[in-house]
């Protein structure tokens, strides 16, 4: 497995620029910890925090973590994890057996924006797909025969049109597992290279 991006640079990471667990989470890292073999070769893209790269490296034969924000990065490679900035998949070379994803998925119109590296968590630009489609677009190469990918995503994001940009990318999704909140459902889509495209 290689990887090449920034490594974080030593700087102090402030905890109020980093995206805390939440419900999203949480649901995500009980998904992946149930689909983590013993030896697969894991990346984990917006670590954030770190809790599910923290709970998956005890798992994985290998893991890398990574985050656009160099606070996030930084963070967790205090925790003795192998951690890089990068944005999505740019530097990254290689592939995985499973890759991690919790990508920003709120509908986000300007005006709406945080200021700082905090927004890049939450702003999924106005449809709330933008950044899940970067990464369906660049995922396939970075899968291995019989590689998965999770991914997170909310109803606000449009679940249908998300498994249809997937499977214009030749993905197949599977929900894996979901959870209803007051405003929103969560969802944890399960990706592979769709058969048809692999024969």
């Amino acid at each position: 497995m290689r990887e090449s991006a920034q490594r974080p640079r030593q700087i102090q990471p402030s905890l109020d620029q980093i995206y805390p667990p939440g419900e999203d989470t949480h649901l995500l890292l009980r998904a992946a910890m149930e689909e983590v073999r013993p030896s697969d070769e894991v990346l984990e893209i917006g670590c954030g925090m770190g809790l599910i790269s923290r709970g998956m490296a005890q798992q994985a034969k290998d893991l890398i973590a990574t985050d656009i924000n160099p606070h996030a990065a930084s963070l967790v490679k205090g925790y003795g994890i192998k951690a890089i900035r990068a944005d999505l998949f740019r530097g990254i070379k290689g592939s995985f057996d499973l890759v991690i994803f919790n990508p920003p998925y709120l509908p986000t119109f300007p005006d709406e924006r945080l200021d700082g590296w905090l927004n890049l968590a939450f702003d999924g630009g106005e449809s709330g797909r933008d950044t899940i489609v970067q990464f369906l677009r660049d995922l396939r190469p970075h899968l291995r025969p019989g590689g998965r990918a999770l991914m997170l995503i909310s109803s606000l994001t449009g679940v249908e049109k998300v498994i249809e940009e997937a499977s214009g990318q030749g993905l197949a999704s599977q929900e894996l597992t979901s959870e209803s909140h007051f405003f929103e459902k969560l969802i944890v889509l399960r990706l592979t290279v769709s058969k048809s495209i692999d024969c």
